[in-house]
């Protein structure tokens, strides 16, 4: 799988491609993480990719030629699955998305900046906006490192043990049930028996009605869903 990613600040995708699973992915040849400073694209000798928005908007707006220019270059490369943007008005990305995207062989990236960027990029070359939330973020590269990092730990051979991403929350949509490790009593506070029963079948459906139990609790639209 091969993402670009289109950014301002590609220096700080570091932080996702030098540690962790993503680093172990990339090591492994199952992912390839490239980024493009958009100011490589644009013209004049300040390399300029913002200007006033039309219609007396405050804020400055990401213009659409280093953006397009980018794009072009990197589709006359190569055929993409996918042209994600990452903007508050996107749908809400969910483990569902992570996982048809990790499907996907080629993906591009791009991460808005400023009060957004030029409406005309996202009708030309734009086929899936996302957001991870009901927020407004400073840019789109800390949404873009979420999703990678969604995406890239349910490709298979990623993660050593495949059903350990499997059985992460959301999955079956709902959320996790606890999980405990040794000691087995910590001042008092003891595992559940039925964890340490050996019996699979009771502790399968003892972490199913915890399942159901937390995610009525926490998270009831995800049962509306």
């Amino acid at each position: 799988m091969r993402i670009d990613i289109l950014t301002l600040f590609p220096e700080m995708f570091t932080s996702i491609t030098d540690y962790s699973i993503p680093k172990r992915a990339i090591g492994k040849g199952f992912m390839e993480i490239f980024t493009h400073n958009i100011r490589d694209f644009a013209n004049g000798k300040y390399r300029r990719v913002d200007d006033y928005p039309f219609g007396g908007e405050s804020g400055m707006v990401m213009m659409i030629e280093p953006i397009a220019r980018c794009i072009e270059k990197l589709k006359a490369e190569r055929q993409y699955d996918a042209v994600l943007f990452t903007t508050p008005d996107g749908k809400v990305f969910n483990q569902n998305m992570a996982n048809r995207f990790s499907m996907l062989q080629n993906i591009i990236l791009l991460c808005g900046h400023y009060k957004g960027i030029d409406e005309r990029i996202r009708e030309l070359f734009i086929t899936e906006e996302v957001s991870i939330g009901d927020f407004v973020l400073s840019g789109g590269e800390l949404a873009a490192m979420v999703m990678v990092d969604a995406i890239v730990r349910v490709i298979p051979g990623v993660i050593s043990d495949e059903t350990s991403a499997l059985s992460d929350s959301f999955q079956d949509g709902l959320l996790s049930a606890p999980v405990y490790t040794r000691p087995a009593d910590y001042q008092g506070y003891k595992v559940p028996d039925i964890l340490r029963s050996g019996n699979e079948k009771l502790i399968n459906e003892w972490k199913l009605e915890q399942q159901l139990s937390r995610t009525r609790a926490r998270r009831p639209d995800l049962l509306e869903e």
